[in-house]
């Protein structure tokens, strides 16, 4: 036994290495686009963050500030998130550069490990989902701006789904929605599946990461939760192609603003229902996967505002899609749904509605710009609807 299994072990253990540097090499055309980029375009959003911690170095209100023209992006994020920018501002901005997107693919690597665990045990099965991940429009946006989404995915998804884990089961939730709102979808997820130790330590965790901000830069804290998130003017332009959230799509049939309202209020209600339940149906089925894309997806669709980076919960999706690997139909479903989201589809709409062709370009071209956050809710009904109606054929 011992010299049949021995061989088998090394050959996989030599096999990583290999699949990381397959993955560096693969991945580097699109780090190298995004880090040598011109300098007022590159890591916007990083800069954001680096700069917030350095107000709080400096003394200064961290909710203020600007970044430098032509982008003049201010702090969005809780106070906590500050807090945890300070290393990035002890650093020179082209060492954060580089540990930032050091930092996006780890998390994509933690992602990866996680939402595939049923398929990657082979190392260069592992590199060939990190790349075709790696590539996903929403993850490109990862590295481009330097946004933090898919390390909050990986918090999540790690919290939820895995089988021992050495922390506090809801921890990882709570750290995660107190840096960024959007993760708290999660707290409504473990409410209705009924897990309430989880749910507790959630919560709590969430609570202390929130409130302590209020010992550490009470003026900073009180300055975000009375002012700064109720100004909607800090999150951009709402009507942007890149706001793919329901909302973002309503906004841009420019109806009158309190229908606007009524309507995402109503859309809001009918997918939170929807999403939810399937979401609960899933772990009762023991398919912890699933409901946990379905959770990510409600993060998606029921924000006022959802960048098409948000939308790195599509590799969690895949993951569910893909299960053990064994169903051709559902690898099929799979590499439709990559495709899908690898392509620009929102910017084609741009193009359309630019030609000015009458029908074809206000009705085509609108559809076509909202495609991603149509996607979404067509994720929804299929792994809701569809997913489990496949695995009672098989």
């Amino acid at each position: 036994m011992t010299g049949g299994g021995a061989p088998s072990i090394w050959r996989r253990w030599w096999l990583w290495p290999l699949a990381a540097v397959l993955v560096v090499l693969a991945v580097w055309p699109l780090v190298e686009t995004w880090l040598t980029n011109a300098d007022d375009q590159r890591l916007v959003d990083l800069d954001v963050y680096r700069t917030g911690g350095q107000m709080l170095l400096e003394g200064r209100p961290v909710y203020d500030f600007l970044t430098p023209a032509p982008q003049l992006l201010p702090f969005t994020y809780p106070p906590v998130a500050a807090l945890l920018a300070v290393p990035l501002a002890w650093m020179s901005w082209e060492t954060a550069q580089w540990v930032w997107t050091a930092g996006v693919f780890a998390a994509l690597a933690v992602t990866v490990g996680f939402a595939f665990r049923q398929v990657n045990r082979n190392p260069l099965v592992f590199a060939f989902l990190m790349v075709a991940c790696a590539y996903l429009m929403p993850i490109r946006d990862q590295v481009r701006f330097g946004q933090v989404d898919i390390l909050l995915v990986a918090l999540c998804l790690a919290d939820c789904v895995a089988k021992r884990p050495w922390w506090p089961r809801g921890f990882l939730i709570g750290l995660a929605t107190a840096v960024k709102l959007t993760p708290g979808v999660f707290l409504v997820y473990l409410l209705v599946t009924r897990q309430w130790k989880t749910f507790w330590m959630a919560a709590f965790s969430t609570a202390a990461f929130t409130l302590m901000p209020f010992a550490v830069i009470p003026r900073d804290a009180v300055d975000f939760w009375f002012r700064a998130l109720l100004d909607p003017e800090r999150l951009g332009a709402n009507a942007a192609t890149t706001n793919q959230s329901m909302r973002g799509m309503l906004i841009r049939l420019y109806l009158p603003e309190w229908l606007t309202s009524v309507l995402w209020l109503a859309l809001v209600a009918v997918v939170a229902w929807y999403g939810f339940r399937y979401a609960r149906h899933a772990f009762e089925r023991l398919d912890t996967m699933t409901a946990v894309a379905l959770t990510g997806l409600m993060a998606v669709l029921l924000s006022p505002v959802a960048w098409i980076h948000h939308l790195a919960w599509v590799v969690v999706v895949l993951g569910a899609l893909v299960g053990d690997g064994r169903d051709v139909v559902r690898l099929r479903v799979a590499l439709g749904v990559w495709l899908f989201y690898v392509v620009p589809i929102p910017w084609w709409g741009v193009a359309i509605k630019a030609a000015e062709i009458p029908v074809v370009s206000p009705v085509i071209g609108k559809i076509v710009q909202n495609a991603f956050g149509l996607g979404a809710i067509a994720l929804v009904w299929l792994l809701g609807v569809w997913l489990p109606k496949r695995r009672q054929i098989l």
